[in-house]
């Protein structure tokens, strides 16, 4: 069962779900990943799941609770990990459960423990992790997207190259690990985005991961707004790098790298 940490909203009967996750912080470059699955909730309406609580995973003094003024009253919010379903009808023989939040502070082993539980309570057929980082790549071409999975022939399929990464990893790769030795079926799609730009929200890593993964797992949404506020975007991008001569002759040099490989 899962950990008492864990407060439901709601009780649904879900088939097969796959279960989607995002986290803000070290491997959210541009907000991107954490945006994603804010877009795929508002976009299919996704219901209100269950949220893990926040005591014993999260430094308040890091990540402080926020005070809202509703209908005059002051309330505290909590930060939390927030988990929210979508029931597919007769368009897929599955449904989806979408989660984001802050990256834990704290005791990430348990943390990941009472994600795996609940992966199981609810029968999840697969888990993907969504992630973004910075790299030495162009903002004029497509995002890049990469990532890894459990399954071999998964890799072949979204023509994944293995990562060879190693050095300092976020929770996204402690789940990863966990999943992988728990034998759960999953997942992990990345966007890389440009390291010379300003760490703002970067839509063009959220419009990237949305259509990669709405198209492989067959959801329709709308995605008209953020393709509008990923061209705004590139515009102002456009505007920053023609006007600063340092960025310029970066990527200038950026280029010249690519066409040399």
């Amino acid at each position: 069962m899962a950990s008492d940490a864990v407060s439901y909203i709601r009780r649904p009967r879900l088939r097969r779900p796959f279960l989607i996750l995002s986290f803000s912080g070290w491997s959210d470059a541009g907000s991107s990943a954490t945006s994603a699955v804010r877009y795929l909730i508002e976009q299919l309406l996704a219901s209100e799941l269950a949220k893990i609580d926040p005591e014993d995973y999260y430094d308040f003094s890091v990540h402080r609770p926020q005070v809202r003024l509703v209908d005059g009253q002051r309330e505290i919010e909590w930060p939390s990990y927030d988990f929210h379903y979508y029931k597919t009808g007769n368009e897929l023989d599955r449904d989806f459960i979408f989660a984001s939040g802050a990256e834990p502070h704290l005791h990430w082993k348990a943390f990941t423990r009472t994600v795996l539980d609940l992966a199981r309570e609810w029968k999840v057929a697969r888990i993907i992790t969504l992630g973004a980082l910075l790299d030495e790549v162009l903002y004029t071409k497509p995002v890049p997207l990469n990532g890894f999975s459990s399954d071999p022939e998964l890799m072949k399929e979204l023509d994944f190259t293995p990562s060879r990464y190693q050095g300092p990893t976020g929770i996204v790769g402690i789940l990863a690990d966990t999943f992988r030795k728990e034998s759960v079926p999953h997942v992990s799609l990345w966007a890389a985005l440009p390291h010379y730009l300003a760490p703002s929200p970067n839509p063009r890593g959220t419009l990237a991961l949305v259509l990669r993964l709405t198209q492989w797992l067959g959801i329709r949404i709308d995605t008209g707004p953020l393709e509008r506020a990923a061209g705004e975007f590139q515009n102002k991008v456009n505007d920053v790098v023609n006007s600063d001569p340092n960025l310029s002759a970066l990527v200038r040099e950026l280029q010249k790298h690519e066409f040399e490989q």
